[in-house]
């Protein structure tokens, strides 16, 4: 299989304050919730890089199109890497997510 991934969907309990999020709180770019007028539809794209894109979507409607029970969230289920250049980004950054609303669960310091 040649690797062609293209989207990476983070399934949201409120894709409204989630976009909010992402949007207002970091500054991605989106032309925001697309599709409401279809039942399990209402998605929204972020443009992270060229050929990839972030989608936010209901953890309701996930379930849906996967035909699964809907589970309870477990924030260890996902993670996304955000790399920086510097020691000072990371702290813009991550003040950048708590004035947006992030609750910061591990600060800044040097990883292996």
């Amino acid at each position: 299989m040649k690797p062609r991934i293209t989207v990476i969907t983070l399934g949201v309990d409120n894709l409204e304050r989630s976009v909010e999020f992402y949007r207002e709180g970091l500054g991605l770019p989106t032309e925001g919730i697309l599709g409401k007028e279809f039942e399990h539809g209402a998605v929204a794209f972020f443009d992270l890089q060229a050929g990839l894109k972030l989608a936010l979507w209901s953890r309701k409607n996930i379930a849906h199109e996967a035909k699964v029970i809907q589970t309870a969230p477990n924030p260890t289920e996902c993670t996304i890497g955000h790399n920086v250049e510097s020691k000072e980004e990371v702290d813009r950054v991550l003040e950048l997510a708590k004035k947006a609303g992030a609750i910061i669960t591990d600060p800044a310091h040097d990883a292996f």
